[in-house]
């Protein structure tokens, strides 16, 4: 898979270091799949989840790290719309507002 938007990786392990190790384990298997469905991405990643408007939701590092993308298994294209920590991502799910990301 091609991912777009890397720096958004970055900026989070710059803030929360101790992700490092989990964002790169999660993106080295990413970045070698060749998903064609969600199905796919379920047996590669089983805690991934289906949130709704085309997004998805990776829990990482157990459950400690959500990544919030959306893929377009036609172009092999994952975008990372947000890294959240597991509290970020509970106040922006009460908010409604992980669909708009």
């Amino acid at each position: 898979m091609v991912i777009i938007s890397r720096p958004i990786i970055r900026d989070f392990v710059g803030r929360y270091p101790l992700s490092t190790n989990q964002l790169n384990e999660w993106y080295d298997k990413t970045i070698q799949a060749s998903w064609s469905n969600f199905s796919q991405v379920k047996k590669t990643f089983n805690s991934c989840d289906f949130i709704g408007n085309d997004r998805l939701v990776f829990n990482i590092g157990g459950n400690n790290i959500r990544l919030v993308a959306m893929i377009f298994f036609k172009k092999r294209t994952l975008y990372i719309r947000g890294i959240f920590t597991h509290e970020q991502y509970a106040r922006l799910s009460k908010r409604g507002e992980l669909l708009t990301l």
